[in-house]
């Protein structure tokens, strides 16, 4: 009953975090009962079935990534909401939980309505396309998908309680966070970008593809070596930990000098949003690379494309988006404060615009370099 009283005070953007969250639930029990009923169709099991398994983390991650992400973004957008809690007795662990729960219960309405789908097409309405996904014919052991499904809203939960700091679940309570990086913060990303070039350039040398076993890859991909693979991941990783910095450096670029009024709001915008901003921007950049690199091979590659892990990269792809939305979200709920002060003094609304359409231009041009050289990269090393 919580619960539904919160939801009569949503607003657009609740709702809508809440309904994706609870469709990107019910996607992802969708794979996990595939993966249960071909297991139960599949006589001989064993790798087969730890394989299918195996396929579904990478949408579970993401699912609880963009839980966490949301979760985080809700103390900032509700501060109504948080302040009645605050005043009605409720702690920060208590509203920590409340978020969490809230979280939870997306997922675990969207992981029902999937079940309740489910066991309707095995009763005799599937026709024979769908009768080993749905394991017709064998028996359905009652625990083994809810004990599957219990996975999606626990470990969603799970995230969005862990991304919440019990700090910001307090009106007023908020740390400032630094806009700088440490030089740890720097040096890790820039050596792996330069240790996975290095294996990447060592992988395409001449003569290269002779050497060692290849390494199958799974939707379809081909073969690579250890060493191009290895580089890539290297690389992929650097780069994405560098998407916070360049952000960063990039505000400090626009605001170098003797700057406009809006080269200055951009920039320092820019610079304070950085560290924010780059977690997210880098997986969105990271998945876009590999969806984009997946569809050129299967394009250069007729009849090697699989359905499933596209409906996965397109899964993934919502939820990097999603978390986007939710953190710009944020953001703008953080400085708000600024932008109407900024008002007061004068400030002329189309500057405010101008300064967000710039940082915007240079957010983009960071993605890029970043996204480009990931996508390159992986183009070189399939075979």
């Amino acid at each position: 009953m919580f619960y539904l009283r919160l939801a009569r005070g949503y607003r657009v953007l609740d709702l809508g975090r809440w309904l994706l969250t609870a469709l990107a639930g019910a996607v992802v029990a969708a794979f996990l009962l595939r993966a249960l009923g071909r297991a139960m169709s599949d006589p001989a099991g064993g790798s087969a079935a730890l394989a299918r398994l195996l396929w579904c983390l990478p949408p579970l991650a993401s699912v609880a990534w963009f839980a966490g992400v949301a979760a985080r973004a809700v103390p900032a957008r509700r501060a109504d909401r948080i302040t009645g809690l605050t005043t009605a007795g409720a702690g920060a662990g208590r509203i920590r939980a409340l978020i969490a729960g809230e979280v939870a219960l997306a997922c675990g309405v969207g992981a029902g309505l999937t079940l309740l789908l489910f066991l309707v097409l095995r009763n005799d309405i599937a026709g024979p396309a769908l009768a080993d996904e749905l394991g017709m014919g064998v028996a359905l052991p009652a625990a083994a998908p809810v004990t599957l499904l219990a996975l999606v809203p626990i470990t969603a939960g799970l995230a969005a309680a862990g991304a919440v700091r019990p700090t910001e679940t307090l009106p007023g309570r908020t740390r400032p966070e630094p806009t700088g990086f440490g030089p740890w913060r720097l040096a890790l990303p820039i050596g792996l970008a330069v240790i996975g070039l290095a294996l990447e350039l060592i992988a395409l040398r001449p003569g290269a593809a002779a050497d060692g076993r290849p390494i199958h890859l799974p939707a379809g991909l081909g073969t690579t070596s250890t060493a191009a693979l290895g580089g890539w991941l290297a690389s992929a990783v650097g780069l994405a930990l560098l998407t916070g910095p360049l952000l960063g450096w990039a505000g400090r670029l626009l605001a170098l000098g003797r700057p406009t009024p809006l080269r200055l709001l951009a920039g320092r915008g820019l610079t304070a949003q950085a560290r924010r901003l780059g977690a997210p921007l880098a997986v969105l950049a990271l998945a876009l690379a590999m969806v984009l690199t997946t569809i050129r091979y299967w394009l250069g590659e007729p009849g090697s494309a699989d359905v499933l892990p596209a409906i996965e990269a397109g899964l993934v792809l919502g939820c990097a988006a999603g978390a986007v939305i939710a953190r710009l979200a944020e953001v703008r709920t953080a400085r708000r404060g600024v932008a109407e002060a900024l008002l007061r003094l004068g400030a002329a609304p189309r500057l405010l615009f101008g300064a967000v359409v710039l940082r915007t231009l240079m957010s983009g041009t960071v993605l890029l370099v970043t996204g480009g050289a990931t996508a390159a990269l992986a183009a070189a090393g399939l075979r």
